[in-house]
């Protein structure tokens, strides 16, 4: 259900609603809208259509949200979200592009990739200190030592970092150096996981499963959502079809389904979906095209040594080129990058 507030409405008819929600044993969940005041109430059906709260002082309307998922919704939230991350914001106008190492190899390697993907165009580094691997004998990440040179190379070049979360009891310990939560593909129905994260207040990347629907996305979003954090982007990083010409294949026809279904901001990964990084730029290009808020890409200086998927990951030179190649497409589709 949806309360949709008067633009008059006062401070203290707000906090009365809230009070009244609460103690007929519902969850009011607040948006302040640029001209309204939205409550969600979440809870039981029944105490929904019973309570008639749309006698209050300071409410416009009630309306029951038909989606499954509430909170995530354009019937909940209408405008487009913006999510702000030190002075980054993703969301608006400008095209947010992600980039570093798929995995923290050692320090200076990673301030240098900073440095580079900085002065190409790249808003975030990106570098995952614990990685999920398919074999238990591939190289699993730094952990926390990976961690401490992620947040240096962010303090260096002033670009805030994001990095994968595999277990809740790692959160406090990347909280620490971290700016962005990734929750992979692989755990995007770990709903403990996604209710770990929903009670920080730091923004999450949320990975869309390599045989998971578009609803179900953005049902794994909700539980964040649903937890207190509204901080969190949706992220498209390839799905498994019969198709074997690349690792994975490339939805972009998601991101038009999500700008109608959600007001979250919605990433494109290039880099895992194909998995090879000649196919990386035109992929992006067309992600820019298709109308996505930011790209998540993989950079290392030697590919060929690179601990884990060499074989997507541009050389700073290709990831300079293609971002010069993205400004036209973001220019004609009235973005900027």
């Amino acid at each position: 259900m949806i309360i949709v507030l008067k633009p008059e409405a006062t401070e203290a008819q707000l906090k009365h609603l809230i009070a009244k929600v609460k103690s007929v044993g519902l969850k009011p969940m607040i948006s302040k809208g640029v001209e309204r005041t939205i409550i969600g109430v979440i809870g039981e059906e029944d105490i929904l259509r019973s309570t008639p709260l749309d006698v209050f002082p300071g409410v416009e309307k009630v309306m029951s949200i038909l989606a499954p998922y509430k909170l995530v919704s354009r019937e909940f939230k209408h405008e487009n979200s913006v999510i702000n991350i030190g002075k980054v914001k993703v969301g608006g106008k400008k095209i947010v592009t992600m980039a570093g190492p798929c995995s923290i190899e050692s320090r200076e390697m990673l301030i240098n990739i900073a440095k580079s993907v900085k002065k190409s165009g790249a808003s975030v580094l990106r570098g995952g200190a614990f990685k999920p691997r398919t074999s238990p004998y591939s190289f699993q990440g730094l952990g926390e030592e990976g961690l401490k040179y992620l947040k240096e190379a962010g303090q260096k070049t002033g670009l805030p970092v994001i990095t994968e979360i595999m277990d809740i009891r790692d959160l406090p310990l990347i909280e620490k150096y971290a700016d962005i939560l990734q929750i992979g593909a692989r755990n995007m129905q770990n709903f403990n996981l996604l209710k770990a994260v929903g009670t920080s207040k730091m923004p999450v990347l949320l990975k869309r499963g390599i045989s998971s629907t578009i609803v179900e996305l953005l049902m794994s979003a909700e539980y964040i959502l649903s937890n207190g954090n509204f901080n969190v982007m949706l992220c498209e990083r390839g799905i498994r079809t019969f198709e074997d010409q690349t690792r994975f294949t490339l939805d972009l026809s998601a991101v038009p389904v999500l700008k109608k279904l959600t007001h979250l901001p919605v990433i494109i990964d290039p880099s895992h979906a194909v998995g090879k990084w000649g196919y990386v730029p035109a992929m992006a290009r067309a992600a820019v095209a298709s109308g996505c808020d930011g790209l998540i890409i993989e950079v290392h200086p030697k590919p060929e040594e690179a601990l884990s998927d060499g074989a997507q990951s541009l050389i700073p030179d290709n990831f300079e080129k293609m971002m010069k190649e993205l400004k036209g497409v973001a220019k004609a589709v009235g973005r900027d990058i």
